[in-house]
């Protein structure tokens, strides 16, 4: 399959393969990153204590980190490593995966409770434009989007050239 002029015997002879490539760039969109929250004033009387401050934690966790990694993600870089190791990409994938399910757990089964929270989230571009709506789904989608933006970005990340350790000949990623 394919285009006839493709194949090497039907266009006369050997292709001639590109000697340099250049770099290989994923097309990143910009982030939107959570603004706190405050899931104890909206839920404190319809969930228990530790489930209200269990929520609460776990996006304050992605506030504080998509706040560190959001201003830095669209640039050409490597990763950047953590004290615990890991990279910041990594701890914000992590921090949104441990969130997902508690915060499916607001809108199962028509729950009145998915109404109950305004959630802001703000464009990285543009820090005056935010969006606030009360439906946990936004937050769901929201989270989504965020995750789906990290894999571009990982993925741009592994896509790019790798410098080596005297600086001179670039090495492309596997």
């Amino acid at each position: 399959m394919g285009c006839l002029v493709s194949t090497p015997t039907d266009s006369g002879g050997n292709r001639r393969r590109p000697a340099n490539i250049g770099e290989v760039s994923v097309f990143v969109p910009g982030l939107r990153i959570p603004k706190p929250v405050d899931f104890s004033e909206s839920l404190g009387d319809h969930l228990s204590k530790p489930l209200v401050e269990r929520l609460s934690a776990l996006r304050t966790r992605i506030v504080v980190v998509a706040g560190q990694e959001a201003p830095t993600i669209t640039r050409t870089r490597r990763r950047t490593a953590t004290q615990h190791g890991g990279s910041t990409l990594s701890d914000l994938q992590q921090a949104l995966e441990d969130y997902l399910p508690v915060l499916l757990g607001l809108v199962r089964d028509g729950s009145p409770l998915q109404h109950k929270v305004q959630f802001v989230w703000v464009n990285q571009e543009d820090d005056v434009k935010e969006t606030a709506i009360s439906n946990a789904w936004y937050e769901v989608l929201s989270v989504l989007h965020l995750l789906a933006s990290l894999s571009l970005s990982q993925a741009n990340l592994l896509l790019l050239p790798r410098t080596s350790a005297d600086g001179y000949q670039p090495k492309v990623s596997e």
